[in-house]
């Protein structure tokens, strides 16, 4: 497999595309939004001039990186020589649905169909397709050119085959796969999100501060970043969707989203990419400093 589209030019969609194209693929990049994919590009750029900065690569691998990706506003365009195919756009379970109805009809027989979805049942993706045998779950994590693990989630009719493709070629972007069963949530989020959920909760009921349960998680439990700025970096309507995602999926109250959390993102504060969540992103520079803490 040489040939990879990746659908959706945001955070993820960019840093998947950037970790192919960096492998040598040929990378058509897809957006409905010309202004995403040229921003799209540019954090690419970025982000290969602080690897360039660190000696972890060279000027001329940046060079080959950037002319490794082709830009495409257009799926049709974009598709017709895919041997994967990596949708990564927004996590919507009805878009997801239309964007594979879309692919099924469109894309070469012989593509594989992946999601970057974190929550979103693989086998209910590859029921709107004829070809369930060929689609499965990519989960990667942000920042995807930094973070080693990838989820590889076999929905019910996943092949053999493809898993193991899929497994493989993940090793060769110098991932770590983890393969994994279709439950809500798959392993990661259905972890994950409780605790970020209940760091919510902790809050809600005035048990202790913002930067307290932070420091707290931080320093005792070694995590490199607290539940509540790792929830501003993910994006509070993403935790909020998943959220969801597992509560209708579980039915167990255990996934209800505070109602701390409903009401930040009903007023729009949504974390890093909003300006203001947990904390306050106002300064121009400083939310890039928090996902530079991340990355180191």
């Amino acid at each position: 497999m040489k040939n990879i589209t990746v659908i959706g030019a945001g955070t993820m969609g960019n840093g998947i595309a950037h970790v192919f194209a960096q492998k040598d693929f040929n990378v058509h990049l897809v957006d409905i939004s010309q202004d995403a994919l040229d921003k799209a590009v540019a954090t690419i750029g970025k982000n290969l001039d602080r690897m360039v900065a660190k000696e972890r690569i060279t000027e001329d691998d940046k060079k080959s990186t950037l002319a490794n990706i082709t830009t495409f506003t257009s799926i049709d365009d974009a598709i017709t020589e895919a041997d994967l195919i990596v949708e990564a756009a927004t996590e919507n379970v009805d878009l997801k649905m239309k964007i594979f109805r879309e692919l099924d009809e469109k894309a070469p027989e012989k593509a594989i169909l992946a999601t970057n979805t974190s929550s979103i049942s693989i086998t209910q993706i590859a029921a709107q397709t004829k070809r369930a045998d060929k689609v499965i779950g990519m989960h990667f994590m942000n920042p995807v050119p930094i973070m080693k693990l990838v989820e590889v989630i076999r929905g019910y009719n996943t092949s053999d085959e493809v898993t193991n493709r899929i497994m493989e070629m993940s090793k060769n972007l110098g991932k770590v796969p983890v393969e994994v069963n279709d439950y809500p949530g798959f392993v990661a989020n259905r972890i994950l999100m409780p605790m970020i959920n209940e760091a919510i909760y902790c809050l809600y009921e005035d048990v202790a501060g913002v930067e307290e349960i932070d420091t707290v998680m931080k320093l005792g439990m070694a995590h490199p970043m607290g539940p509540l700025q790792l929830a501003d970096f993910i994006g509070l309507d993403v935790c909020l969707s998943i959220l969801n995602v597992l509560y209708d999926g579980f039915k167990n109250p255990k996934y209800a989203p505070c109602p701390l959390l409903v009401n930040m993102v009903m007023a729009g504060k949504k974390g890093v990419k909003s300006g203001e969540g947990f904390y306050d992103y106002s300064e121009s520079k400083k939310a890039e400093k928090i996902a530079a803490q991340f990355a180191k």
